[in-house]
């Protein structure tokens, strides 16, 4: 890989991808929506000079293409909110397929666990069936459908699977990332889901470290990867190792059905998390044994070192906001 370009830069895993291409020397181009987002992130990472900021519509291929420049992998970090999932997924990645198809690029393309559907074994392999049950799970296979699809014959496409992340460039596309970013600021927080079920959450840089591996390997293309994290860990532990980290104890309060459901009344995506809610009661846990064998070692920051960073990160932002 000698040139990349970062759809969707400024996102939660676009922004992290970026930061790790850039730290490899990758001569990176970031694409986005805002020049003043671009602008934003860029000066965190120092302005280095082999990043170029290029401002488009992903959902327009003509952009994607007319700002590659001499790129050979593009990064598919795009996305599109709960709500909106059903009716734009598919077109936004038809659009960017569309693009690297036209200029005969490798693409890798960041996405969930959603249509693995419920768990059928207590580690999740590539080869686990994929049976959705929910809306966004199907909608999600339709998805992965699509990429695969043999009408682009030019663009080579990976599938690299994350588990619900954090870190310091988590938003709200995240479960963790608005409870985090509360903490951080010394405000009541929500959390999603089941506080004492342990699931798996994976620290963004890890996963954009592992997701860099996986682009730079041809043998990687026409398949699914999984992306594991580093253990499982519970809600109220988050908390706990975030609220020391932070020095703020304000309440942290779980929403399960009944809570999503009143704030999804003025709140369009919280209601949409409802359906996927399954996830915190039954955790599906990825197996990383594919990745081991054919990349390399998993890259795996313990929970307590990449909280606590998370924090700091957080609380260092809102600060320079603020000066």
């Amino acid at each position: 890989m000698e040139m990349a370009i970062v759809i969707g830069a400024t996102g939660g895993t676009g922004s992290a991808i970026t930061e790790e291409l850039v730290k490899r020397g990758i001569r990176t181009i970031a694409f986005g929506r805002s020049r003043q987002k671009l602008e934003h992130f860029a000066g965190k990472l120092g302005n280095p000079a082999h990043l170029t900021l290029a401002v488009g519509d992903a959902m327009c291929p003509d952009d994607i293409v007319a700002q590659a420049g001499g790129a050979d992998v593009l990064f598919h970090c795009a996305n599109v909110p709960y709500h909106e999932m059903a009716n734009k997924l598919i077109p936004l990645g038809e659009s960017v397929m569309k693009a690297a198809e036209r200029l005969a690029i490798k693409v890798v393309a960041i996405d969930g666990i959603y249509p693995y559907g419920r768990r059928q074994a207590n580690l999740v392999t590539e080869d686990h069936p994929m049976q959705p049950h929910t809306k966004k799970g199907k909608v999600r296979l339709d998805f992965e459908r699509m990429l695969f699809s043999k009408q682009w014959s030019k663009a080579k496409v990976l599938i690299a699977r994350l588990p619900d992340y954090y870190g310091p460039t988590a938003n709200e596309a995240s479960y963790l990332g608005s409870t985090l970013d509360a903490i951080a600021a010394g405000k009541m927080a929500f959390f999603i889901g089941n506080m004492h079920v342990p699931r798996e959450f994976i620290y963004l840089p890890d996963a954009a470290a592992m997701v860099a591996e996986l682009a730079d390997k041809d043998s990687a293309y026409g398949q699914n990867w999984n992306i594991p994290g580093a253990g499982l860990i519970s809600g109220r532990e988050i908390v706990r190792i975030a609220q020391a980290a932070s020095g703020n104890v304000k309440a942290v309060i779980p929403l399960k059905k009944l809570g999503l459901s009143i704030l999804g009344m003025s709140i369009p995506v919280m209601k949409e998390v409802v359906e996927m809610l399954y996830l915190t009661e039954e955790p599906l846990t990825l197996s990383g044994e594919k990745y081991k064998r054919f990349i390399g070692p998993i890259t795996a920051t313990p929970f307590q070192e990449g909280i606590a960073s998370t924090m700091l990160a957080l609380q260092e932002s809102k600060l320079s906001v603020k000066r």
